[in-house]
């Protein structure tokens, strides 16, 4: 298991979120509200998630429990092996930064510029190394998330 140190929450750990996909037609994937209408993470498997990644103490407002493979692009919904905790405080490579990613190659995607398979093989390997070729140079330093002390 890995610390609960948000450095450690970059990357997923591959062996423990190797990434997960469902068959879903382009069409379907690409329409408006697509991933809000199928994301459903039950409590149990929330909590297994954090479990694996050794976060049982843990302020859960600092970590998205995030699909590797997004929903948006194919992801698995409610498979463990897609889901890991991934920090909000972490920059510049936190959550709103995948978030960034996610967009831009679904938006890809759907404009038939990129394939699904590639995006999803992307993300899957290294998805800080997939937003330095799909988005950029590595991101500005975002506000960091931080909540007053005692």
């Amino acid at each position: 298991m890995l610390s609960g140190r948000p450095e450690d929450r970059i990357r997923p750990d591959p062996k423990l979120t190797p990434g997960a996909t469902v068959n879903v037609a382009l069409n379907e994937m690409c329409v408006i509200g697509y991933a809000a209408r199928v994301r459903h993470v039950d409590r149990e498997l929330r909590n297994e998630a954090f479990r694996l990644y050794g976060l049982q103490s843990v302020d859960r407002r600092d970590y998205e429990l995030d699909h590797l493979i997004p929903i948006s692009l194919g992801g698995a919904t409610n498979d463990i092996k897609n889901l890991w905790p991934e920090s909000r405080l972490t920059e510049p490579w936190g959550a709103e930064v995948k978030d960034m990613l996610e967009d831009v190659l679904h938006r890809e995607v759907c404009a038939g510029k990129v394939d699904l398979a590639v995006a999803q093989k992307a993300i899957r390997t290294d998805w800080v190394a997939a937003y330095e070729f799909y988005v950029g140079s590595e991101p500005e330093q975002l506000v960091l998330h931080t909540r007053p002390g005692p």
